[in-house]
């Protein structure tokens, strides 16, 4: 099974090495067009901070998102997974992870970079600023990167579990019928309602629950089971699966 997980704005500094990342080394080496094509795009945007500022579509005081994308040739890496901070990565807690949970992770955790497209949770990365709708010179990120993604994820012979956004998700679809959108809701007092701040926290808790169990999961009856046992709703359905927060808004392991 594998878990497809949106990106973050907000990333740590720092890594290891400096010569920028390694395209031989990403995972989905189908995408290296791809990624080539937006890094040397985001290169010749990064020379020009005005414009920059527009096309990623923030103010002055971020003048220095600019300079990490920049830096790109040389910045040091980190797996994706330490890379992405924020409401849902940061109840990952990838800093405490074990051996074994790294290594679950690198088989079962992929994230969807704006920059890179697909990478494995392991796969080492830049500090970066690029976001779904950032404008790049030339074509739309969405005309780049959505056939070959889709593509990507076809052929994928795991069940897909898409804890996107729905921006990134227009950045190349999973497969219709290997694969289940996680939404999440309240389910507070018998009613229904969609989340903003709690669905990022509640997957970024679901995510950490599956690296604490590392449970072999083939179906989504498998994972509906899994989930149970330890006290997570999730039900469903013929396109999508539902959590309910409450059910995992109290940190696990």
């Amino acid at each position: 099974m594998l878990f497809l997980l949106p990106p973050s704005e907000t990333k740590v500094d720092g890594g290891s090495g400096a010569s920028g990342v390694d395209l031989d080394g990403l995972s989905f080496p189908q995408l290296r067009a791809q990624r080539e094509d937006v890094l040397s795009r985001l290169a010749v945007l990064s020379q020009d901070v005005e414009a920059s500022l527009a096309a990623l579509k923030i103010g002055p005081r971020l003048r220095s998102e600019v300079e990490r994308n920049r830096a790109l040739p040389t910045a040091p890496v980190l797996p994706a997974l330490s890379r992405y901070t924020g409401v849902l990565f940061d109840p990952v807690r990838a800093s405490d992870l074990t051996v074994d949970a790294w290594a679950w992770a690198g088989r079962h955790l992929v994230v969807h970079s704006a920059l890179l497209g697909l990478v494995s949770a392991t796969d080492l990365v830049p500090a970066y600023r690029l976001s779904h709708d950032s404008r790049l010179p030339g074509a739309s990120l969405k005309a780049t990167w959505r056939a070959a993604v889709a593509r990507s994820l076809d052929e994928v012979d795991d069940v897909v579990v898409d804890l996107r956004s729905e921006g990134y998700v227009g950045l190349g679809v999973a497969p219709a019928d290997r694969s289940t959108y996680l939404r999440v809701v309240s389910g507070a007092d018998g009613g229904r309602r969609a989340l903003n701040h709690f669905n990022k926290k509640s997957k970024g808790l679901l995510v950490r629950a599956l690296l604490d169990d590392r449970p072999s999961l083939e179906t989504l009856d498998d994972l509906v089971e899994w989930a149970g046992g330890r006290g997570i709703a999730l039900e469903p359905g013929a396109r999508e699966t539902v959590l309910v927060s409450e059910s995992v808004l109290t940190p696990v392991g």
